[in-house]
């Protein structure tokens, strides 16, 4: 695969090979600055696509061909030839594991190898972690606004920055706690649930009923087959007699679309009530034709609603269900389930939560894989390390200094079992203990010493590549679904919420502290 890189990424790599320097043994780490979304984590996401991009780095003739043209007439024919051998088989890559929290500055992976080598990577695992983090996080806080019983499915195929980008959207949601997606393409690819039903245009397409064909449907127990469509209007009486609403204000093209389409999935019938008006026609039209459905032995799966007041809708309709199901006894039509789209926010679940609603499943687009937000996560790729030398970049700006060398990366945890601190060491120091005292300092609060006794230690990286081959077992995509909920659920509530959290705190060890000072001392 010819590597994704920016033309001055190949600028360099020339200069590097020109000083005989494109061997020397370097690293980079791939870190945030800042957390998205005014939070206080994000989700790392993208590591398995990363590796996999590793993992067939090369250039191909077609591709040395190429950069020929756009290269200088004066570089140097054997550089070409040079770049036709390179590959991967000297790098290696340790990591946090996909679907972990991760906080600011800390580097979600390091990467060792030819220098030439490493730089040329950067872009490409910019690329492939940075929008799939974003997004994962993104996913992540919807579906803790949501709650954990809340279905969330991901809609935002047509609205993505191009196909490329609705399926990174699909998989990394999925990753961030949402159970399906309308993208029929993320499912084939990825094994992720797929859900859909009908669009306004379906039901808008019919103006009767004589339009239904067919129009019977056996019943599900085996016999003779029933005119639906029959069935559904003696059914339409009943239930506006319930309801004393007109049955001539229920909308008969409506009645069709939700016939036709429940003698098509008898078994997967479910109704768009919002085409036209809600409480006088989609609501009866769809009560009318799940009743008929149940008299043959079959159970209506949910109703959506598009537009609106989504959370006072929804506990009409519940009350409307609940009515019927007593009614006509058919007991688990009051909880029938309900879902909502239209445009929905972080902001439109904080309204459902606050003013309560009976919603029990939500299709978010555009604020989901746009992420309108923060359309960026800001990772960077930065050397920490040249021929065995730590590498410091100084700069005005404190927060774009870097921290040098090549790290070991620990979690600290208090009693509780809430990760309170990651600590950043050099990779020679020994690893700290539970229950041991550390001495460290606090990035942005560098000028004191500070004091902690962690409950446990978890050492945050493991090393994935090596040798030019994935070298740990990557988990499956509900796997690392399964780990994001899990890390998610350890981090105390104060760093947990959305608004205003409490900044997580990480920090360096005193030694690494010394070796910044050193460095910035002596530029």
């Amino acid at each position: 695969m010819a590597p994704l890189a920016d033309l001055y990424q190949v600028s360099m790599a020339y200069g590097h090979w020109r000083a005989g320097r494109h061997r020397v043994p370097a690293a980079a780490e791939l870190f945030f600055r800042r957390p998205p979304f005014r939070g206080s984590f994000a989700l790392g996401a993208g590591l398995a696509e990363g590796l996999r991009a590793l993992r067939a780095f090369r250039f191909s003739a077609a591709d040395v061909a190429y950069l020929r043209s756009v290269l200088p007439s004066t570089t140097d024919d054997a550089f070409f030839e040079y770049l036709a051998t390179l590959d991967a088989s000297e790098v290696t890559v340790t990591a946090i594991p996909e679907g972990s929290v991760v906080f600011p500055r800390v580097p979600f992976l390091q990467v060792k190898g030819p220098l030439l080598v490493v730089q040329l990577l950067e872009t490409t695992l910019l690329c492939l972690v940075s929008y799939a983090s974003l997004v994962a996080t993104n996913a992540a806080r919807f579906r803790l606004l949501a709650g954990p019983d809340t279905k969330l499915m991901e809609m935002g195929l047509r609205r993505a920055q191009g196909p490329d980008g609705a399926l990174s959207a699909s998989k990394y949601s999925y990753i961030g706690g949402f159970d399906s997606t309308s993208n029929i393409l993320a499912g084939k690819l990825y094994g992720i649930p797929v859900r859909g039903t009908i669009a306004h245009s379906f039901v808008m397409s019919f103006r009767c009923l004589e339009e239904v064909q067919p129009r019977e449907l056996p019943p599900r127990a085996g016999g003779d087959p029933v005119d639906l469509a029959g069935l559904a209007v003696s059914w339409l009486q009943r239930v506006c007699e319930l309801l004393q609403t007109p049955p001539s204000k229920a909308n008969q093209g409506e009645l069709a679309a939700f016939v036709s389409y429940a003698v098509t999935f008898p078994c997967d019938f479910q109704g768009l009530l919002d085409t036209y008006c809600v409480r006088r026609s989609g609501l009866p039209n769809f009560c009318a034709v799940a009743l008929a459905l149940h008299q043959l032995g079959y159970q209506a799966i949910g109703v959506r609603l598009d537009s609106g007041d989504l959370a006072q809708q929804s506990k009409e309709i519940r009350e409307v269900f609940r009515a019927c199901g007593a009614h006509f006894q058919v007991p688990w039509f009051g909880t029938i389930p309900i879902a909502v789209s239209n445009d929905i926010s972080e902001q439109s679940l904080e309204e459902f939560r606050r003013e309560g609603s009976e919603i029990d499943m939500i299709g978010i687009g555009t604020n989901l894989v746009t992420c309108p937000l923060q359309p960026s996560l800001g990772c960077v790729y930065k050397l920490v390390e040249v021929n065995g030398s730590p590498c410091l970049k100084l700069t005005e700006d404190e927060e774009k200094m870097t921290i040098p060398g090549m790290k070991a990366i620990y979690r600290l945890y208090d009693a509780a079992g809430h990760p309170f601190m990651d600590l950043m060491a050099l990779e020679e120091e020994p690893s700290p203990s539970a229950g041991q005292e550390l001495g460290i300092r606090v990035l942005g609060r560098l000028e004191k010493t500070t004091k902690v006794i962690p409950s446990t230690v978890e050492p945050l990286h493991r090393t994935y590549f090596r040798d030019g081959q994935v070298c740990e077992p990557l988990p499956s995509l509900p796997e690392v679904r399964t780990h994001a909920q899990v890390s998610l659920s350890l981090l105390s509530p104060a760093h947990r919420r959305l608004h205003e959290p409490q900044s997580y705190p990480v920090a360096v060890t005193e030694r690494l502290h010394r070796l910044f000072l050193e460095l910035r001392q002596g530029s």
